[in-house]
Order: C-alpha cells, then sequence, then structure tokens
C-alpha cells in the first residue's frame, strides 16, 4: 500500500520506547533528547481475530497477516521550524508520512529529564502545533502569492479559493492547525497540492504510568479537554508496561502480567488498530490451503483494485470476483458449505470491497 505512520512528539516522551514495541526493529531508547537522529522505519503486524479464525476453520499452510510501516520521527523543538535541532529534517521526515501519531509525555519522574524542564502535555502539544504552523503558513503564503496573480483575470473561482485560503491563515496564525479549521470545499483541491503538515489525521496516544493507564490523571484530563475540539483519537498507553511485555516471550506470562494490571491485551493492540483506521484502511481476505492472508486495501475501493494489490496484473485482467462474507464464511465453516447455503456472491468491476470480505478473483491476461 506504501501508506505510512510517523510517530512524532517532543524528546524524551517515550516515542523510541513505543516504536520499538509497536514493530520488531530496536530503535535507541536514551535518556537524552536527539537520541534519535534518523528516522526508524518499522513494519507493524496488524492484530485481527478474523485472520486467526479463518486459519483455524481453513487449516492453510501458512498464515499472513497485514502491516503497516511506521516511522519513528527525531524528538522537534522550540524554533524547528527555522532550523533548530534537527528540525528541517523532522518536518522533512513528517512530510512523508500520511498520519501522525504524537506521543505526549503525562508522567511525573525525575529520572527521566524533560526537555522544558516540566511535566505539561498541553504545552508540548502546542510547541510541535507551533512549528508545524509556521512551517505549514510557509506554504500557505506561496500559494497566495500564485492564486493572487491568477485573480487579478477576474476569475471568480480563483478569487473564492483566495479569500477562503485568506480566512485559513488568518486562523492559523491564531494557532490552529488546519485539521481544527472548517474550511470550505473550495479548497479541497488547494489542500491536497499543498500537503500541509497540521493536516494530516493525527492520533494522539498519552504516555502515562502504570497506576493511571485504566483511569488517566490530571495531566491526561488536561490534554483531553485541550484537544476536545479537534476530533482526534486519543488513547491512554505506558510505554514503560509495553517494553516490560514485549520483554516476556511466553504468550501466557504476557497476558497472566496485563491480567493483573486489569489490561485485556497490550496497548500497542489499540495504538495499531487505530493507526489502521486512522489511514482509512481497512481488510479484505483470501482464504486456501496455501494460504489465509490479509489484504489493506484504502475504505472505497472497487473489486479490481483490491485485486491489484495482490497482483497488478488481477487488476489488469480482472473479470469477476468471488466474494463471501466473513460473518457467512465463520457461521458455515467452509467456502462450499457458504455456496450450499447460497451465500456465495459473484461480484463485477463497480463492487465496493468491504472490511472482512473473502475474496477470489477471475482474471485473464
Amino acid at each position: 500500500m506504501g501508506l505510512k505512520c510517523g510517530i512524532v512528539g517532543l524528546p524524551n516522551v517515550g516515542k523510541s520506547t513505543l516504536f520499538n514495541c509497536l514493530t520488531s526493529a530496536k530503535a535507541l531508547a536514551a535518556n537524552y533528547p536527539f537520541a534519535t537522529k534518523d528516522p526508524n522505519v518499522g513494519v507493524i503486524t496488524v492484530p485481527d481475530q478474523r485472520l486467526d479464525q479463518l486459519a483455524e476453520l481453513v487449516k492453510p499452510q501458512k498464515t499472513i497477516p497485514t502491516t503497516v510501516e511506521i516511522l519513528d520521527i527525531a524528538g522537534l523543538i522550540k524554533g524547528a521550524s527555522k532550523g533548530e535541532g534537527l528540525g528541517n529534517q523532522f518536518l522533512g521526515n513528517i512530510r512523508e508520512v500520511d498520519a501522525i501519531i504524537h506521543v505526549v509525555r503525562c508522567f511525573e519522574d525525575d529520572n527521566v529529564v524533560h526537555v522544558d524542564g516540566s511535566v505539561n502535555p498541553v504545552r508540548d502539544k502546542e510547541i510541535i502545533d507551533t512549528e508545524l504552523i509556521f512551517k505549514d503558513l510557509e506554504t500557505v503564503e506561496k500559494r497566495l502569492e500564485k492564486l493572487q496573480k491568477h485573480a487579478k483575470t477576474g476569475d471568480k473561482e480563483v478569487l473564492a479559493m483566495f479569500d477562503e485560503l485568506t480566512r485559513v491563515k488568518g486562523e492559523m496564525e491564531n494557532g490552529k492547525p488546519v485539521r481544527a479549521i472548517d474550511v470550505d470545499k473550495v479548497l479541497d483541491e488547494q489542500l491536497k497540492e499543498m500537503m500541509l503538515l497540521t493536516d494530516k489525521p493525527i492520533m494522539y496516544v498519552c504516555n502515562v504510568d502504570e497506576e493511571s493507564v485504566l483511569t488517566g490523571n490530571e495531566h491526561t484530563k488536561a490534554f483531553e479537554a485541550a484537544v476536545s475540539g479537534e476530533g482526534a483519537m486519543v488513547l491512554k498507553i505506558s510505554a514503560a508496561i509495553e517494553a516490560d511485555v514485549t520483554d516476556l516471550e511466553d504468550p501466557d506470562e504476557r497476558m497472566e502480567f496485563l491480567s493483573e494490571i486489569g489490561l485485556s491485551e497490550p496497548g500497542v493492540n489499540h495504538v495499531i488498530n487505530k493507526s489502521y483506521e486512522l489511514l482509512n484502511l481497512i481488510t479484505y481476505f483470501t482464504a486456501g490451503e496455501k494460504e489465509v492472508r490479509a489484504w489493506t486495501i484504502v475504505e472505497g475501493t472497487k473489486a479490481p483494485g483490491a485485486a491489484g494489490v495482490i497482483h497488478s496484473d488481477f487488476e489488469k485482467g480482472f473479470i469477476r470476483a468471488e466474494v463471501i462474507g466473513y460473518e457467512d464464511f465463520v457461521r458455515y465453516g467452509s467456502e462450499q458449505a457458504v455456496k450450499e447455503a447460497g451465500k456465495h456472491r459473484v461480484e463485477g468491476k463497480d463492487y465496493v470491497v468491504k472490511d472482512g470480505d473473502v475474496m477470489h478473483f477471475r482474471f485473464n491476461v
């Protein structure tokens, strides 16, 4: 798919520790700023009980889950938009990702230094927002100059775009990220072209201490109130707990450890699944004796496009798709039983694939 999330935040908030727990990579996690200079790249396996259930029924030779690519991006400080610290590198890396996982520190620990001297997740978020907004304003100003030249022709559509972008610029100058601004449809194409940093979908991860992982604390409450107008996802996890869980190789020991804390599954599972949702992705399956496999597509993809994820020839020579709903497959227990029950469907080129579809493609090249 090529879609990826980037983990961002100030130095020493737990980004690299979270990254290590999410992936099989082992990023340097250290108690000093800029432990991460170049973005670490990892591949996350997306946990999906549906895949496990299908594998139990089909008993294939192998089972292959779907994945999401993730980047652990260097910590950002005040002045990054002007090149301070690793600012230019950070901003270049974040421009490459499709969605943002913003980690904020919501725990007190005198042994872990904070780059600004105290724990305040609302302030920390505003620092990063401000730097990203400054960079976005440079892009917006360049676009306004271009629109202003075209507006001299009297083109009403260009004039409308200029006026709307000028209004958006004013809200940005007041500290609002683009994703929190109601923007008229007249700017849709312009915004896509500009690829603004503060227009990317975002999820906030509050890194808390073990005692706060279930109920939160004063820091998480203040933070949730501060971002309530953005409509963004906010998750609470303890990177320290997740690191301990990751160190346990035995699945039963992991579950016992989590149960003692009051958790039913690792917090990183929530982060992974919400990242998938953030990227507007869904999963369809193929199921046969050789393999049961999960495939990633963007929600709204039609059958030929879904087939193309497997191989470009499948899309070029697409004839039809044979489709079984996941619930029907589980209910009847096999492809043959589904067919006998009349729940097997044949769909054409205009079929929009649904999350959980079990599919088989017919093609000719």
